[in-house]
């Protein structure tokens, strides 16, 4: 049985001539052979709608409650397809995710998926042709309707095309796939054809919302095919997959950025073993990431302690601090909204040397000043004042060659 695994996201299914579009589509999937599974978010801007209406009845609305008003949004788009399939004669039903079940952990709002029954999705797959599938939700062990997070339906098509053995598994969205960097911001971006797994991982991390990050990570754990499209033209996309040796001979496969930062600085705490420990360990305990981190030059026994998260997690964060005082010992405690994180990203980093240099190199020329650096194997990535991003993305994208196809190839 050949299976075909499509995600739509909530600008594909605004409205039913949208849904036309993807009916053609799917229809397209049944011709070729295939059974269809279609992954359905809530329409545009029905989400935020539904928090805005939670916020009215409750100013801290409960997270179980909130995760139990949000799963509509999906119900409502997956219930009018399947009636516009069924009136075009194609055998098909909605699925929920508790009716899967998709079962998932109890972290509502930002729900882990644990297990899929992989047996009665077969049973389904089997009676109908075409199953219309919730996508962002699931159910925990206690009953309870959970949200995988924004950008969850993702992660819901990848993992029911890993449970089912797909042969692809097909993210329809409202760009053509992934870029060479912002095409908003530059206008000589390129879209690239191919792109591995672990660099798309890199772009995830980095606020990129092309494809949620745990949907990539699902994806290279499971080998499962991701091709991301536009719904509204026949652009084949980008193939997410497997890096091979042309992949490596790429130096740099793109620039990214995530303007979602804050810079803390812990200032003049004790230099002594234990206090890094004080200062993360309740951070962590509350779920809150934290990327970057530098420590200062010891002197006279005492140090800084610089880092960064996401600007949600500012005000939670200085609160913990603030709690924490005592034990870190820390003189006081600054933030800056104004920066932003540049990097670039390839998987041709691994085996060969420059690429920072000539990062650091290219902005020195723009006379923009580097605030920290972090790197992993394939990606090097620079906090940098927020003024100067778009500046920063032109400059590397042309310094890297990103405009031509092969972009910064290693000879």
């Amino acid at each position: 049985m050949r299976i075909l695994v499509q995600k739509y996201g909530g600008t594909s299914v605004a409205g039913v001539d949208r849904m036309r579009q993807v009916k053609a589509r799917v229809e397209k999937g049944l011709a070729e052979g295939f059974k269809v599974v279609v992954v359905l978010s809530a329409m545009s801007g029905e989400t935020n709608r539904l928090l805005g209406l939670a916020r009215e009845f409750s100013a801290d609305p409960d997270p179980a409650e909130c995760d139990s008003l949000l799963t509509t949004g999906e119900q409502v788009s997956v219930a009018l397809f399947a009636m516009l399939l069924k009136d075009a004669g194609i055998k098909c039903r909605s699925v929920l995710g508790h009716q899967i079940p998709i079962l998932t952990n109890n972290n509502y709002g930002r729900a882990r998926i644990l297990e899929i029954d992989k047996a009665r999705l077969m049973d389904l797959i089997e009676e109908f042709d075409v199953l219309v599938v919730a996508g962002f939700q699931g159910v925990s062990c206690h009953g309870r309707l959970t949200t995988l997070g924004r950008g969850g339906s993702d992660t819901t098509g990848v993992a029911l095309a890993a449970a089912l053995c797909a042969e692809v598994c097909e993210i329809y969205t409202d760009v053509k796939g992934v870029y060479t960097t912002d095409p908003n911001i530059c206008s000589t971006a390129r879209k690239l054809d191919r792109i591995t797994y672990d660099e798309m991982l890199e772009y995830s991390s980095m606020g990129a919302k092309v494809l949620q990050i745990r949907s990539v990570e699902f994806a290279k754990k499971y080998n499962v095919p991701v091709r991301v499209r536009s719904t509204f033209c026949d652009d084949p996309g980008t193939l997410v997959t497997q890096e091979d040796e042309q992949m490596e001979d790429v130096l740099v496969s793109g620039i990214a950025y995530d303007k979602d930062q804050c810079r803390i600085t812990v200032a003049n705490v004790m230099d002594r073993p234990g206090v890094a420990a004080s200062i993360f360990s309740p951070i962590a305990d509350a779920g809150i990431l934290v990327d970057m981190i530098v420590q200062n030059t010891s002197r006279e026994g005492r140090t800084d302690m610089t880092f960064t998260v996401t600007r949600a997690d500012l005000e939670k964060t200085l609160a913990i601090l603030s709690r924490n005082n005592k034990d870190i010992g820390a003189e006081g405690v600054q933030h800056d909204l104004n920066v932003c994180k540049i990097s670039v990203i390839g998987v041709g980093m691994r085996n060969h040397s420059g690429v920072a240099a000539m990062m650091f190199t290219c902005l020195r020329n723009e006379n923009i000043n580097i605030l920290m650096i972090s790197t992993s194997e394939i990606k090097i990535t620079c906090l940098i004042e927020g003024k100067y991003l778009e500046l920063a993305v032109r400059a590397l994208h042309d310094a890297f060659g990103l405009d031509k196809p092969g972009g910064d190839r290693v000879c």
